[in-house]
């Protein structure tokens, strides 16, 4: 059964918002200062964590038994365990939920809602789907629906009365969302268009959690171009929603099926069909009609898109941290064998073993650099609609958009990677279902495939990322790296600022190789495109932690030995040298295999793979 045991802990969380991050420079713009200080952010974490941890993860252990129960109808069509419900409306009544996608006056900063959603989603990574979607839809909304339809939907969409979805997948067009088939056809009032046409892999799509789920629908117009730039984005509510802003009738979005997956089986996952009955109608976002069959549905899903990209990053923390700390308190106690040291002496907790240290290390220095990378970038977001100049807010969403996927992609490829190390901290134990690093490896799968597949992912990053505006953005980022090594060295890391040194300049050489691909030979681009991007991901966080051991040191110095809080500035040290000189070496590795150019794999006749 997944976890129900809470172990995570908040000291790193708040030492990166509060200590690290310039959290300061964020809430001195107008958008904050009138409402937030540094410290106000406590209140939702402490609350935050007492729900997850008294309410979310004891519910987590009905997330596969029994399950979100599909049983159709045109009502709710799948059914919630009972204590989901109860779950449900304590976040809603704690404000903990969609209320955070709200971009009005008083607006809570998006890089509070990252820890909330991290934590959320390390009690139960099922039951967090069921608000987090909402969010996402209410920011699409907000910045491109008219005045009439926010006041129709986003009142009941914060309270969480209603949810939202994001439909884009089909079973013939997944990764390749140009290929859609959903049509959309005008009606007699402006704005209003009958849909037909069925999605797949609808996370949350049904359930009877929220009286109406208002689904954001990608479809084609009559005319419309071929791929993406046909495409148009649609309101569909599954019950109709009158002027008046109160529930018609059912509006012939039908709940086909629940899929049946590997992990997350509580949250409900869903085959949606649109105008079965030639009855449903959706109100086009933004309210203007497609011109030379250019529609403007996908720029329009992307701000939803890049939010959920980021929030994946997220889930794949809060997974790989609920794995690392049950495998913490596991070694704890757990008595197996000598210490190498000590071939004739009484066994000992598994903690003191070479190799479990060496896999708890891993997790928590993972850990604390992806809290880093990501905590980093939603400042970034932040930024890029508050900062005070348009410079400023330039910068911010160039650092964002470079930085989005490997938030996404780095860290669901290290969460699936970590929670093994978590199973295996277990021993046989961790391949029993009632520990927890079982479940959370089956759940955190999703997320590598989840909002564009990781290779996807990889290829935006060397991409368009290494190209956008004639590839300034991207020297920019390349030039702080560089800055921050040249001039931050220090004799507490000396090792490590010459280890980053050596693969900085590795990671320039991989660089340099992307750029003469991209010109004279494509396929051996998208053969190391993943290894690109962890190459950049390794390089950027390398800097990241050191930036924070470097802090760690000063506030180490001036607390003293003896204080409360030295045991987690020293381990914050042990974490920023793990990652650079354990972490960051794969580089030359990657790095070694790109100069060898070994095309085996592109050569390889189909017939062979046998």
């Amino acid at each position: 059964m997944p976890h129900n045991n809470y172990l995570y802990q908040t000291r790193d969380i708040k030492f990166q918002i509060k200590e690290w991050l310039d959290m300061e420079k964020l809430l001195s713009l107008d958008a904050y200062k009138e409402y937030y200080g540094i410290d106000d952010i406590d209140s939702f974490l402490d609350v935050n964590y007492k729900v997850c941890r008294d309410v979310i993860c004891p519910a987590n252990k009905d997330a596969d038994d029994p399950g979100m129960k599909y049983v159709g109808g045109n009502e709710h069509a799948v059914v919630s365990p009972e204590v989901f419900k109860s779950v449900y409306n304590t976040v809603m009544e704690a404000e903990l939920g969609p209320q955070f996608g709200y971009r009005g006056e008083g607006k809570i900063p998006l890089s509070w809602y990252a820890p909330i959603l991290e934590m959320q989603s390390g009690a139960s990574p099922a039951i967090v789907m069921f608000w987090c979607l909402t969010q996402g839809a209410t920011t699409v909304i907000q910045k491109y629906c008219s005045q009439k339809h926010q006041d129709m939907f986003l009142p009941k969409m914060f309270t969480g009365e209603w949810g939202g979805t994001m439909c884009l997948t089909e079973p013939g067009a997944g990764s390749e969302v140009g290929a859609v088939a959903s049509k959309a056809f005008p009606t007699d009032t402006p704005g209003l268009w009958k849909i037909k046409g069925q999605k797949c892999f609808i996370t949350s799509g049904d359930h009877d959690m929220a009286e109406n789920i208002v689904h954001l629908v990608l479809a084609k117009c009559p005319g419309a171009k071929e791929g993406t730039a046909g495409i148009s984005l649609f309101l569909v509510p599954k019950f109709w929603v009158n002027d008046d802003g109160s529930l018609g009738t059912w509006n012939d979005v039908t709940s086909v099926g629940i899929e049946h997956k590997m992990g997350i089986h509580g949250s409900s996952t869903l085959t949606l069909a649109f105008g079965e009955n030639n009855n449903c109608l959706g109100w086009m976002v933004g309210d203007v009609d497609p011109v030379d069959g250019k529609g403007k549905g996908m720029a329009q899903m992307f701000q939803y898109m890049n939010e959920e990209r980021l929030n994946t990053g997220l889930f794949s923390l809060g997974a790989l941290g609920a794995a690392y700390y049950a495998a913490l308190d596991y070694t704890k106690v757990r008595v197996q064998s000598k210490k190498s040291t000590d071939p004739k002496g009484p066994s000992v907790r598994i903690i003191e073993h070479e190799d479990v240290r060496r896999m708890l290390l891993l997790q928590k220095a993972q850990m604390e650099a992806i809290r880093a990378l990501i905590y980093q970038t939603y400042l970034y977001v932040d930024l890029s609609h508050d900062a005070a100049t348009p410079e400023d807010r330039e910068y911010a969403d160039d650092m964002f958009m470079i930085n989005n996927p490997l938030c996404k992609a780095y860290s669901s490829d290290i969460a699936w990677i970590c929670t093994e190390q978590a199973i295996q901290c277990h021993g046989g134990y961790g391949f029993m279902e009632e520990y927890a690093p079982a479940s959370l490896a089956r759940d955190c799968k999703i997320y590598s495939l989840w909002e564009g597949t990781n290779f996807i992912q990889s290829q935006d990053f060397t991409g368009r990322k290494f190209t956008m505006k004639d590839g300034s953005p991207f020297k920019k980022w390349l030039g702080e790296i560089a800055d921050f090594i040249a001039n931050q060295k220090t004799p507490e890391f000396e090792a490590e600022f010459a280890m980053m040194d050596d693969a900085f300049t590795a990671f320039n050489s991989i660089v340099d190789m992307n750029d003469a691909w991209q010109a004279g030979n494509k396929q051996m681009k998208q053969l190391f495109a993943t290894r690109t991007m962890h190459a950049g991901a390794r390089i950027y966080c390398g800097k990241l932690m050191l930036s924070q051991g470097l802090l760690a040191v000063k506030k180490l110095a001036d607390l003293g030995d003896d204080h409360f809080d030295a045991n987690f500035y020293k381990g914050k040290i042990a974490s920023v040298k793990f990652y650079v000189m354990n972490v960051v070496p794969e580089v030359f590795g990657f790095e070694k295999a790109m100069k060898a150019a070994d095309t085996s794999a592109i050569d390889i006749a189909e017939e062979q793979f046998m």
